[in-house]
């Protein structure tokens, strides 16, 4: 029999629809082809459980909640939930509501009751029970933040209050005064930086000149630094002290009276002489100018000559 075009697209229309349905449920989380069981609670209060919170028997998941809506007028809230493992436990079992940590959320948790007797099946409601004391940890835990949320307002509303009474009419004055100087002073710095720009353009070439002369100037000091270092300072220092050698010596010997030079600085006998001398000499001089005739002759008829007379004699 041969397969028309309509049966061929009705047969993929169909496994796309069961395809679609089957997506669908995996994404909520059930498995179609599973042998899950579902069972049903009922709580006056879920302490925040929400759908696709894990159900767990002695820690190990089995399951997850499926949904939770009021049961009555009353306000009652009932939650069902599914297991999917091939764990039978009694339906006097106990399903409890308990914290899984401080911030990750709540979960169900079935307190097994192993018995062979009443064994819960598909459909059944179990006993619910909230863990003790997670009420009022909760309770406990928001008490002191309500107090400092208190206190904080109380602290803010007592710094108001101090701002509005500092806030009065001569402050306001003063800080509209202080804020009217603020602006001049920026407008004045505006202006000043204005002039300064305008000052650096006008003398852009004088600066590019003086910039350019200090570029040489660090050069050339830079070739002075080089040629300082290539100068043999060991070398210079030996033949200074070679030289400076050569001049104790020398002075060495006038000391000690070697040579010419020598013997006239230490002879005593030279000095007195010398000494005489001049003081004839300065003498000749004086007698020189003040009798020049007795030096020098001009007589045409033969005049007498003055005889030589001392200065020790005229003295006298």
């Amino acid at each position: 029999m041969k397969i028309t075009k309509e049966i061929k697209t009705g047969i993929l229309a169909l496994f796309a629809i069961l395809l679609l349905i089957y997506g669908y449920s995996f994404l909520k989380g059930s498995d179609l082809f599973s042998k899950e069981r579902t069972f049903y609670v009922s709580y006056d209060n879920v302490a925040g459980l929400t759908v696709s919170a894990p159900v767990t028997i002695n820690g190990y998941v089995v399951g997850k909640v499926k949904k939770i809506e009021f049961e009555n007028d009353l306000g009652g809230l009932l939650v069902s939930f599914s297991v999917n493992k091939d764990f039978n436990f009694s339906k006097s079992s106990i399903v409890r509501i308990y914290s899984t940590s401080v911030i990750g959320g709540n979960a169900l948790a079935i307190i097994p009751i192993i018995s062979k007797d009443n064994i819960a099946v598909d459909g059944d409601v179990l006993k619910g029970e909230i863990e003790k004391g997670m009420l009022e940890s909760l309770t406990s835990g928001i008490k002191p933040l309500e107090n400092r949320i208190y206190t904080t307002l109380s602290g803010l509303d007592s710094l108001l209050s101090n701002f509005n009474s500092v806030l009065n009419e001569e402050t306001k004055n003063n800080l509209k005064n202080a804020i009217g100087s603020l602006t001049n002073t920026m407008s004045s710095f505006e202006d000043t930086s204005s002039d300064l720009n305008t000052l650096l353009k006008e003398n852009k070439p004088k600066l590019d000149s003086t910039f350019s002369y200090l570029e040489i100037t660090t050069g050339n000091l830079a070739t002075f630094s080089d040629s300082l270092n290539q100068i043999d300072i060991n070398r210079m220092a030996t033949h200074l002290e070679t030289t400076l050698e050569s001049f104790n010596s020398i002075m060495h010997k006038f000391d000690s009276g070697e040579g010419s030079i020598g013997k006239l600085i230490n002879d005593e006998n030279l000095y007195k002489n010398l000494e005489a001398a001049s003081k004839e000499l300065e003498e000749l001089l004086r007698d020189l100018k003040e009798n020049p005739k007795r030096y020098v002759h001009l007589s045409v008829f033969g005049k007498k000559t003055t005889e030589y007379e001392s200065l020790d004699s005229n003295n006298n």
